[in-house]
């Protein structure tokens, strides 16, 4: 570990916290290689602990004998940037709420069959753009026991370093990857599809006909339109959450724990 004072907004190594935009770091170097930014020491030991490679790391003077104290323990040969608080906000570009920030490596994507395997409930986010509702789908998909997530190429970068931060680092936790090809693939691996969507034909989430299926692929659609025609009507089923007041729908990250837990495996 080498501490390195920062005096300099353009000093070298500190560009990876500032200039490069979250595409750049998603394709550093190469998209085998890319990178993303941990926020906070909670969220960085989230990281280390599901065994990603830190590269460097940026933390104001008074978290290295404080809150980095246990993680600095762990960081062989990486730099360490410091400086004084408000120099580390010049270079990140806003106030580092929790002092601390850590680059990573990411992992190379998983086949969608590889991280399917043997397992009974997952997610489909198909389009979902909003990096906060990311985060708070995969939040929810750890706590309420979604074992894999797909995502549709129009959808967020889980990477993303503020869908990374509201997830609290569940990011790191649910196994996920790319889905490339349509939802319908999945009835290949074994799985019944069911879209969370409006439609005259749709069930209840607690039917008891999608709490019976044996391996279940809960479909979520984009903020504003939802999911498409083609989507739905690929699906095995259709699924609404009843509600009162005359409201007729919830914001995707609050549906999505609704279906969680009403469709968790049994």
């Amino acid at each position: 570990m080498s501490i390195i004072e920062i005096t300099s907004l353009t000093q070298p190594g500190v560009e990876i916290f500032a200039s490069l935009t979250e595409a750049q770091l998603r394709n550093r170097l190469d998209k085998t290689k890319g990178i993303f930014i941990a926020e906070s020491p909670k969220v960085i030991r989230v990281a280390l602990e599901a065994g990603y490679e830190p590269l460097a790391m940026l933390c104001e003077r008074r978290h290295i004998q404080g809150d980095a104290a246990d993680i600095l323990e762990r960081m062989d040969d990486i730099p360490v940037y410091t400086g004084d608080r408000e120099i580390l906000a010049s270079l990140a570009g806003y106030t580092l709420t929790r002092g601390v920030l850590c680059a990573f490596r990411r992992k190379q994507p998983q086949a969608v069959s590889e991280i399917t395997k043997g397992v009974q409930r997952i997610a489909i986010i198909d389009g979902v753009v909003d990096s906060t509702n990311i985060g708070a789908i995969f939040r929810s998909a750890a706590a309420l026991g979604i074992e894999a997530i797909l995502l549709t190429p129009t959808s967020c970068d889980p990477y993303n370093r503020r869908a990374i931060r509201v997830s609290m680092g569940s990011i790191f936790l649910v196994p996920w990857t790319w889905l490339e090809e349509p939802v319908s693939t999945l009835h290949d691996l074994g799985f019944s599809t069911v879209a969370m969507a409006l439609t005259p034909d749709s069930l209840p989430i607690d039917s008891p006909r999608l709490k019976a299926e044996p391996r279940l692929a809960i479909v979520l659609g984009t903020e504003g339109d939802g999911l498409s025609y083609d989507v739905i009507h690929a699906c095995d089923y259709t699924a609404r959450i009843p509600m009162s007041h005359h409201v007729d729908s919830l914001n995707v990250a609050a549906a999505s724990a609704v279906a969680f837990w009403e469709l968790r495996k049994r």
